[in-house]
């Protein structure tokens, strides 16, 4: 990923960020340093927080149907989340699910144990392992909490996860 273009964010673009992810997720991020990079082979924007990739600008297609049309919101990467743990839009798999979903694979009911509960269809997740809480992916939930666990069909489609070049990229 080649960097096209680097730079320090104003007072007002990081409050946004601060609030965006507060509100989703029940984060709070405590930072000196706030650098939006935009990439000359990638739709990512990304934030580099203290240096770390840890915000990710998303588009509405990527937030789903609650999003209006053209809205782009900011959301923790999964360096960001594991860095800042969300307390809110966690979806947790098992252990058979973690090579899967850290290869990109979209999340499939049989994989699940929990789903917050505040999780409608169209919401960004982040998909986290059962055992260390670990976060493996971010993704797009297709239906709510109460229908994410079942024995078939896909319920996340994976948005970005461990490995991929966002998740690679370093500042």
């Amino acid at each position: 990923m080649n960097v096209k273009s680097r730079h320090h964010l104003r007072a007002d673009a990081i409050d946004e960020i601060v609030e965006a992810v507060r509100e989703t997720l029940g984060v709070e991020i405590d930072a000196d340093s706030f650098e939006k990079v935009e990439f000359e082979d990638s739709d990512w924007d990304v934030v580099l927080v203290d240096g770390e990739p840890a915000v990710l600008y998303l588009d509405s297609e990527a937030q789903g149907d609650s999003a209006q049309n053209g809205d782009v919101r900011p959301f923790l990467t999964v360096r960001g989340a594991n860095e800042y743990p969300p307390e809110r839009n966690v979806v947790t798999v098992d252990a058979g699910a973690v090579s899967f979903v850290s290869d990109g694979a979209d999340v499939m009911r049989p994989g699940i144990v929990e789903a917050d509960d505040s999780i409608e269809a169209g919401d960004l997740v982040v998909i986290a392992e059962e055992t260390h809480g670990k976060v493996l992916a971010i993704g797009r939930a297709r239906v709510d909490s109460e229908e994410m666990l079942g024995d078939e069909g896909k319920v996340v489609d994976s948005i970005h996860h461990v490995g991929d070049e966002l998740y690679e990229f370093v500042a």
